[in-house]
Parts: structure tokens; C-alpha cells; sequence
């Protein structure tokens, strides 16, 4: 309140007395709200427990996708792995990075980076929200072809291991 220079995005009093009169002084994010009913109403209708159960499917086809392929993944104990994303570890003197540019270029596959220290070291897949079995092995298949074409040592096989899972889940 007691700054001088001219500003708008952090002066509230304009909004505060214009909204008094039952004015909203800027563009509200109506897409955000069209987006959020719709979101509440795809949850509504395959209900909660689906939704969690799905996204349990999805977690478990990934991992063993990447235990097939000889990889490891960032976390170690079970009882912990995320429902939502599987970190990948790459073997030792591979770039994630670099295999998740290729996988992006060639194949139009966005895969997560490693933050922090695990900065190219590691690469996520997510497998969460509105993302079907199908949709979950052309991921796969995108990131078992970048492996290949990255010149990564691994074993073929992890897309197969996820659909022999999904198949029998």
C-alpha cells in the first residue's frame, strides 16, 4: 500500500471495490472451470475406485515392462512405487535426456526428465488421468523403440511383458 510506483497486478483495492458492486474487474479463467466440471464428470461417471484401480493396472504393466527390458526403476521399494509415474534409470553412461529428445523427435512421445541430481540420468513415464491400456502400450512401444534406436543396452520384450500383464489384470 505504501509503494509509489504505478502497478496493477498486485493492487487489490481496484478488484475489491469494482467486485463490492458485484463486478469482476478481470477475465475469469472460464476454461479452467469448464475443464474442471468435465474432469469431475468423467470421475463421476467411471467412479473413484476405477479410476485408482486403472491407474494401479497402468503402474504395475510399466514396471514390469521395465524389469523385462533389464532396467531399473528409481524406486526400489514396492511398497512405495508411485500409481501416477515410473522413473526409469538409464544405465551408466547413457543420457535420459538425450533418449527422451529422440523418442520426442522421431516417435512424438513426451516422456518426464529427471530433476535435480537424477537430471539426466533418469526418465519418467506417467500413466495417469484419462490414458487407456492401449494408450499405455503405444508408450511403451515409443519408449522400447527410442531404447533401441538410442543405441541403449537392453533387453526387447518390456511392451509384451505390460501386455501379458494387462491381459491377465
Amino acid at each position: 500500500k505504501t509503494a509509489r510506483l504505478p502497478r496493477a497486478y498486485w493492487d487489490w483495492a481496484p478488484m475489491l471495490r469494482d467486485n463490492a458492486g458485484g463486478f469482476f474487474p478481470y477475465t475469469p479463467a472460464t476454461n479452467l472451470l469448464y475443464g474442471l466440471r468435465e474432469a469431475l464428470q468423467m470421475l463421476f461417471e467411471e467412479k473413484l475406485d476405477n479410476v485408482f484401480a486403472r491407474h494401479a493396472r497402468h503402474a504395475e504393466a510399466t514396471r514390469r515392462a521395465v524389469r523385462a527390458w533389464g532396467l531399473e526403476t528409481v524406486c526400489r521399494q514396492p511398497a512405495e512405487h508411485s500409481n501416477a509415474l515410473t522413473g526409469v534409470m538409464m544405465p551408466e553412461g547413457h543420457d535420459a535426456d538425450r533418449l527422451r529428445s529422440l523418442i520426442l523427435e522421431r516417435y512424438n512421445l513426451s516422456l518426464g526428465t529427471g530433476l535435480g541430481k537424477l537430471k539426466g540420468k533418469i526418465f519418467r513415464i506417467g500413466h495417469l488421468g484419462d490414458f487407456n491400456d492401449l494408450m499405455l502400450a503405444g508408450t511403451l512401444c515409443g519408449v522400447e523403440m527410442g531404447l533401441a534406436a538410442d543405441g541403449v543396452p537392453f533387453t526387447p520384450g518390456g511392451v509384451l511383458a505390460a501386455l501379458e500383464y494387462l491381459k491377465n489384470a
